[in-house]
């Protein structure tokens, strides 16, 4: 297992681009959350086998909603935790 956080940024907001991540989270069993944040990004805490997440992070910087724009991605590798699932953090 490997654990990443990522910070998306572009236009990220407002288009459905936290529950595509999760449908794509949810069909690779990654494990996380996703929320936006006040400046307009996107934060992510991912982790998963390390083929899946890898799977996850290429499906991120390509956008899983096709009406957002992502522009860069800040990526870190962080300690595991015990998310149960991927969720959607308001």
């Amino acid at each position: 297992m490997k654990a990443v956080k990522m910070t998306v940024s572009g236009m990220v907001q407002g288009v459905g681009f936290r529950y595509t991540a999760k449908i794509l989270a949810d069909r690779l069993d990654v494990k996380g959350i996703i929320r936006n944040l006040m400046n307009g990004d996107v934060y992510i805490e991912a982790q998963a086998d390390e083929h899946q997440l890898q799977q996850f992070i290429t499906g991120i910087k390509n956008s899983p909603s096709p009406a957002a724009r992502v522009d860069h991605v800040a990526l870190t590798e962080i300690p595991q935790s015990n998310y149960p699932d991927f969720a959607v953090v308001y």
